[in-house]
C-alpha cells in the first residue's frame, strides 16, 4: 500500500497527521516571498515539518485508509503498524526512506531522525496552480531636461529722416502708416483674448448652475431596501465531524447503556448512525474541529481511557 499518498492527502486539509509509531507531520503557511538576488516570486505555501514525539494514534489516518481502500478500521491499524516497522527497518540499516511528495527519511550519527520537506507539492489549498516567478530587471532611464529658448521679438523701430535732409514726403506718411498698423494688431489679440475669456466664463457658470438644479432636483430610490438586523435571522449549521469513539455495539440496548454510563460521568456523549459493520459507535462527544477533538481525546487516553480513537465522519 502507498502510505505516502495518503499521507500527502491528509495533508491539505489538517495540520497535523499521525503515522501512529514513527512520528506527525506538520504544516506551516508561510506568506508570499521575495528572493531579491535572483528577482523570484515565490507564493503562499504550506511548510512541512517533522516531530518523531507524537506517535498516538489520532484515528485520522488510519480511518482515511479504512474508507479509501475499503477495508476495515482494525485491518487499517494492522496496515500502518507493517509500514513503521518496514521505515524502521530501512532507517536502521542507514539508508534513507522517500515518501513521495512529502520528503525523505535517514538518521543522523546519534541515531535521530532528519526530515527533508519535498519543494514539488504545494500543500496550501489556496495557492493552487500559482508556482514561483521571476520577473525581468526593470531598466530605468533619466529623464532628459529639455530646455527651451524663448524667443524674444523685439519692436522694430523706425527712424525718421530729419526735415534737415529734406526726406520725401511720401517715406514719412509710410512710416506713420506702419507705426499705427503695429499698434492696431496688438490692440485687436488683446481684445480677442480678452472676449474668449469673458464667454469662457460665461459658459462656466451656467454648466454650474444646471448642476445645482439637476442635484437639488434629484430623487433617490432603493428598490429593495436591506431588512433590519433584528428582523433578520441567518441559520448557521454547525457540523460536528469529529468524533472521539468509546466503543461499537452490535445490540442496540447495549448501546445504550453505554451512552447512560458516559452522560452519568458529564459526557456529551451520543450514538452515531449504523456503521457499515452493522454497530452502533457510542460516542464521548463530537467536535466541529480537528484541533478540539484531538486536545479531547488525548486528555481521554491518557486519563480515562486508552483505547479511545478519534473518528473523522460527516453526520
Amino acid at each position: 500500500m502507498n502510505i505516502s499518498h495518503h499521507i500527502s492527502q491528509l495533508l491539505y486539509r489538517y495540520p497535523c497527521v499521525t503515522l501512529p509509531g514513527f512520528g506527525a507531520f506538520l504544516t506551516e503557511t508561510v506568506s508570499a516571498s521575495i528572493q531579491e538576488s535572483n528577482h523570484t516570486f515565490y507564493p503562499p505555501k504550506k511548510v512541512i515539518s517533522f516531530n518523531s514525539y507524537i506517535k498516538n494514534n489520532d484515528g485520522l489516518l488510519a480511518n482515511h485508509i479504512s474508507v479509501a481502500e475499503k477495508i476495515s478500521y482494525t485491518d487499517a491499524v494492522l496496515v500502518i503498524e507493517n509500514v513503521v516497522k518496514a521505515l524502521n527497518a530501512t532507517l536502521e540499516v542507514g539508508e534513507v526512506s522517500i515518501l513521495k511528495n512529502i520528503g525523505l527519511l535517514r538518521k543522523n550519527s546519534e541515531g535521530n531522525i532528519v526530515f527533508e520537506a519535498s519543494s514539488q507539492v504545494n500543500y496550501l489549498t489556496n495557492s493552487f496552480g500559482l508556482s514561483s516567478y521571476v520577473s525581468p530587471i526593470v531598466k530605468r532611464e533619466e529623464l532628459k531636461k529639455v530646455i527651451e529658448e524663448i524667443v524674444v521679438a523685439e519692436k522694430p523701430t523706425i527712424e525718421l529722416l530729419p526735415e534737415t535732409r529734406k526726406a520725401k514726403p511720401y517715406l514719412k506718411y509710410a512710416a506713420m502708416f506702419i507705426m499705427s498698423l503695429g499698434g492696431a494688431g496688438f490692440g485687436y489679440s488683446a481684445y480677442v483674448s480678452q472676449q474668449a475669456e469673458i464667454e469662457t466664463n460665461i459658459v462656466r457658470n451656467e454648466v454650474q448652475k444646471e448642476l445645482k438644479t439637476k442635484i437639488q432636483e434629484a430623487t433617490f430610490f432603493i428598490d429593495n431596501p436591506v431588512a433590519s438586523s433584528s428582523t433578520s435571522t441567518i441559520e448557521e449549521k454547525k457540523t460536528l465531524p469529529f468524533h472521539i469513539v468509546f466503543g461499537s455495539f452490535r445490540s442496540e440496548s447495549n448501546a445504550q447503556k453505554a451512552l447512560n454510563e458516559l452522560e452519568a460521568q458529564g459526557y456529551k456523549a451520543r450514538i452515531l448512525s449504523k456503521n457499515g459493520e452493522d454497530l452502533y459507535p457510542v460516542v464521548y462527544g463530537s467536535y466541529a474541529t480537528y484541533t478540539e477533538a484531538q486536545y479531547e481525546a488525548t486528555q481521554i487516553q491518557t486519563t480515562k481511557d486508552k483505547n479511545a480513537w478519534l473518528l473523522i465522519q460527516e453526520l
